[in-house]
């Protein structure tokens, strides 16, 4: 006999089986079915978080380079008190790099803070951060206008009271109106929207939404704090941005003075520390949730493994009867490896009609969606929970002699 043949004898024979004892291969699935739902919503889950995390991300583009006094890579106390203790990035530094600069498209720096409510009338929004920068922030800042305009260059040297909004701003002050042309309260100025940006979504816990961007010059006359700029640098070539990192560290190096002895009071980052962040946060998260579901399919392999020992002992006149005809000992190994596979795939297909409703449901309260490929992970999880749990089971069988067998009642 072929192993083709084999195989299919094998699907033959277990239906059979699976069939004569419905009650049993149903309670046997059992285990197999929460551990299926388990991955099924954890991966589905890790997938919508994956997807609306590099969405939010893409935002900030892969070719701008960031440059503040600390890092986003910051570990331990320390090294955050070290970072405080560093001298701030001033305006006149800013402008210095500006000039100096020759592999940046553009550059804009920004300064940020929270305020109190931004109102329009008697409607109020909370939580709102106002940034001040420049004109050039629509090209470093990925900032795409949904309505209206950003602001130009004269209004940003002349500190004219103009703003951009945030989706987010925009519906929660304007229910039943136009955003643009109309005066706002930011803190203790009155500023006119010009233009309202797209919605971008949340990148971790910062809203790129909840935001209100005026001039820089309004910005420190209005919301006066010391000095200490983040400088957002669109690179020309995205090819070239090592390259360009190092001219910007050179360069900052130069305008503020640190000496050839010293390691850098200042921190470069770009898309791709973000991204590492958050790689290794999630793998974290998605380890913990592997060694849960892990443990599930665990109880539920045994499960199987002790109904597969059951079944072979139910058998063994059969497994006899088979072996003294002929039957080889791959043949009989196939036939349960298959038996067990095949209520493991049940449990899989059970699993996945049980979380397919459940993910429409979270998906409500968080991105989440079944794609094909977790469902396909799934089902392939669990036939290989079967054929793991049913090897020992199905070697036991292939390995009976057949006069033993025989003489089992």
């Amino acid at each position: 006999m072929t192993l083709f043949t084999d195989v299919i004898e094998g699907l033959r024979i277990s239906w059979d089986a699976i069939r004569a004892n419905k009650l049993r291969s149903s309670l046997t699935t059992l285990g197999i079915v929460i551990g299926i739902v388990t991955v099924t919503l954890m991966g589905t889950a890790i997938d919508g978080l994956n997807g609306a995390f590099l969405k939010s991300l893409s935002v900030i583009g892969a070719d701008v380079l960031f440059v503040q006094r600390a890092g986003w890579l910051i570990e331990t106390h320390e090294e955050w008190l070290k970072a405080m203790r560093r001298r701030p990035i001033t305006l006149l530094q800013v402008k210095a790099l500006e000039r100096q600069m020759t592999m940046a498209q553009a550059i804009a720096p920004s300064v940020d803070t929270q305020t109190g409510p931004v109102k329009y009338k008697a409607v109020s929004a909370d939580s709102v951060t106002v940034v001040g920068t420049t004109e050039q922030f629509v090209y470093t800042g990925g900032v795409t206008i949904d309505m209206g305009r950003f602001f130009t260059q004269l209004e940003a040297e002349n500190g004219r009271p103009v703003c951009v909004i945030g989706a987010t701003v925009a519906t929660n002050l304007f229910v039943r109106e136009t955003p643009l042309g109309k005066s706002i309260r930011v803190g203790p100025g009155r500023f006119e929207v010009v233009g309202v940006m797209e919605k971008q979504g949340d990148l971790g816990p910062i809203s790129q939404d909840n935001n209100v961007i005026v001039p820089l010059p309004q910005f420190m006359r209005t919301f006066w704090q010391p000095e200490d700029f983040q400088l957002q640098i669109k690179v020309t070539d995205l090819h070239k941005l090592d390259d360009a990192k190092e001219e910007a560290r050179v360069l900052m190096r130069k305008i503020r003075h640190v000496a050839p002895t010293q390691e850098d009071d200042f921190a470069i980052d770009q898309q791709e520390t973000f991204l590492n962040i958050y790689r290794r946060v999630a793998g974290t998260i998605a380890g913990i949730g592997l060694f849960i579901t892990g443990l599930s399919l665990f109880v539920g392999g045994i499960g199987i493994m002790n109904i597969m020992f059951v079944s072979v002992a139910e058998r063994t006149r059969e497994i006899g009867i088979r072996k003294a005809i002929g039957a080889k000992r791959r043949t009989i190994l196939l036939q349960f490896l298959i038996e067990a596979a095949s209520i493991c795939c049940l449990g899989g297909l059970m699993g996945l009609a049980i979380a397919y409703p459940l993910t429409l449901v979270l998906g409500h309260y968080m991105p989440a969606s079944m794609s094909p490929l977790v469902a396909g992970i799934a089902l392939l999880v669990s036939i290989f929970t079967g054929i793991v749990s049913g090897f020992f089971p199905a070697w036991r069988a292939a390995r009976m002699n057949p006069v033993d067998a025989l003489r089992n009642e």
